[in-house]
């Protein structure tokens, strides 16, 4: 994948690669005090008042506009009866209403529950009711998809969902049982005399903040509980090793429902005071422009979003000089190639959902060989180790096995005690069912997953639970689900499938079947029939879930060797 630098029309490069000595840029906040993520939006308020928070739409708000916000939707949220350990789900997109209804609820000492807006109705369901969410604020559509319609599909509603008492709805059209946005910030007007600073000040920081859905290794996704304490100290850690500064401007085309989205590029800049421009969905011509006209200096992206960036046709229009930090996640050879040219100090990291963001981040001042190749060291708070998981025996630097961590977990899986405690080792050391290796250094290479699970650009997808989806049709015996390797989304989703005797499918058929009932990133890019006498089975008989990829051999099998991004 060839990169281009930046050029004027004289030739000249509009943009110097900073000598490889090493970066001494150090933050220029101290560390936030706060410990809830309410008191974090009011000490910014305090110590950044006027500077830029968030833009979005090209609109600006200050550290205290965004902080007056927050406390206008937490009146608005606590008329609608919302309380301390009350759940609230978010089904926006990128947007200020998100962002400021994520920090109203922290306000007041509930959690937030993302719900995943590429969801099919089915998926909505599942975890609308899992949650227990009492009060749902929703977006009427998002892109194509028209979220008013779908709620109206699951009616009766109150039925359903017992736990969900209100719906508020931002948009144009809505729910006949819904309140619309405009009337529901009109209710908060009512309880000015709540003391909001009261109820803030006595969130435990120990409580529940947010509440995450990951697609998990079975067919049903998870939901992980994240405390406040957990997520100001792990993405300040972050924002450290990635040499943040008050004076940043991130540019964050992530989906605010994902983690690396709501918690390493939401907390972690606004923690050390910088300016977030948040961009509604990723478009690369839009991305651009962004940066070259707010001069971003931080580039939160997965492989995809990069890939889009720099390889756009009209990519050598916009000035990219001020972009020099940012999640540099590639493949080694690709990720040299953006660190040389557009990103001088990116950087990779290790980190699942359940990590409360990333457990292992480089250092913008490691080589570029270190940057390339692996997924730095722990940060302070976190502890890694390998196993050899059949032996539970400790291994040695420089020998592969599963990668053990121990630090600031999860508090648990929602509604989920046995997963939770299946989670972890004898020790207390969380099993991430990921290969890796620590060298002399303690630097940690990602290597593969030992478990099933494969991601594709960015987002975890259980093969489980496509192969479910798969074998559903009428004319499925069985399905087989695996992820191979995509230079652009790390790996995409590809499925080999056993046809009933005297029955016939087609790959385009299969497709649209698994289109009408998954989300886009959970959907089989590339379908295979096979005959049982294919399937690549174990010693014991069992299907080999390793070797699955070998039913694609038209795939450069080697590449997956390569592809050592591990984001959650």
């Amino acid at each position: 994948m060839p990169i281009s630098f930046r050029r004027d029309t004289s030739g000249s490069s509009l943009f110097s690669l900073p000598s490889q000595q090493p970066m001494k840029v150090k933050p220029t906040l101290t560390k936030p005090v706060s410990r809830t993520l309410g008191a974090l939006i009011e000490e910014m308020a305090s110590t950044r008042a006027d500077a830029p928070a968030l833009t979005f739409r090209h609109k600006t708000k200050s550290y205290t506009e965004l902080r007056d916000d927050v406390v206008s939707v937490a009146r608005a949220l606590h008329a609608l009866g919302v309380r301390s350990g009350d759940r609230v789900g978010l089904l926006l997109g990128n947007s200020f209403e998100w962002v400021i209804t994520n920090f109203a609820v922290q306000q007041l000492g509930a959690t937030m529950v993302a719900l995943n807006s590429w969801y099919t109705a089915g998926e909505l369901a599942y975890v609308i009711d899992h949650s227990d969410i009492s009060l749902l604020v929703m977006h009427d559509r998002i892109l194509k998809t028209d979220y008013v319609e779908m709620l109206e599909g699951m009616r009766p509603i109150a039925e359903r969902f017992p736990k969900l008492r209100q719906i508020v709805v931002v948009g144009s059209v809505t729910l006949d049982c819904a309140i619309p946005w405009e009337d529901f910030l009109l209710r908060g007007q009512s309880t000015s005399d709540v003391d909001l600073s009261t109820i803030a000040k006595n969130v435990d920081p120990d409580s529940v903040a947010y509440q995450l859905y990951t697609s998990g290794s079975t067919a049903r996704p998870k939901g992980v509980m994240l405390t406040h304490r957990h997520l100001i100290d792990n993405t300040w850690e972050i924002g450290v090793r990635m040499h943040f500064r008050s004076n940043d401007v991130v540019y964050m085309p992530l989906s605010l429902f994902w983690g690396m989205g709501c918690m390493n590029m939401l907390i972690g800049p606004l923690a050390h005071g910088a300016h977030i421009v948040l961009q509604e969905h990723f478009d690369a011509i839009e991305g651009l422009e962004i940066i070259s006209r707010y001069g971003a200096t931080v580039l939160a992206g997965t492989p995809n979003i990069i890939h889009a960036i720099v390889q756009h046709p009209r990519a050598s229009e916009y000035d990219l000089s001020t972009l020099v930090k940012g999640t540099a996640l590639a493949t080694p050879e690709v990720s040299r190639q953006i660190i040389q040219t557009i990103m001088p100090y990116g950087v990779h990291c290790y980190g699942l959902t359940e990590t409360h963001g990333f457990a292992t981040v480089n250092d913008g001042s490691d080589s570029i060989d270190l940057r390339c190749t692996t997924e730095g060291k722990p940060m302070p708070g976190w502890e890694v180790r390998i196993v050899d998981p059949d032996t539970e025996l400790v291994l040695e630097r420089g020998q592969l096995g599963e990668i053990r961590l121990r630090g600031r977990m999860m508090a648990g899986y929602y509604k989920n005690p046995e997963a939770t405690a299946e989670a972890y080792d004898d020790e207390g050391w969380f099993k991430t069912g990921d290969l890796g290796v620590l060298d002399e250094d303690g630097y940690l290479s990602f290597r593969g997953r030992f478990k099933e699970m494969l991601k594709t650009g960015g987002i975890n997808v259980a093969p489980i639970e496509v192969e479910e989806v798969i074998m559903a049709h009428p004319d499925v015996e069985e399905a087989f689900v695996t992820g191979l390797p995509d230079e652009v989304q790390g790996e995409i989703v590809a499925a080999a499938i056993i046809i009933k005797r005297g029955r016939s499918l087609t790959p385009d058929a299969v497709k649209d079947y698994c289109a009408k009932r998954l989300a886009k990133y959970k959907q089989p890019r590339v379908v295979r029939f096979i005959c049982h006498e294919e399937i690549p089975l174990t010693t014991t008989r069992k299907v080999h879930r390793m070797q699955l990829r070998t039913l694609f051999p038209e795939f450069d099998l080697a590449n997956s060797e390569a592809l050592n991004t591990r984001v959650s």
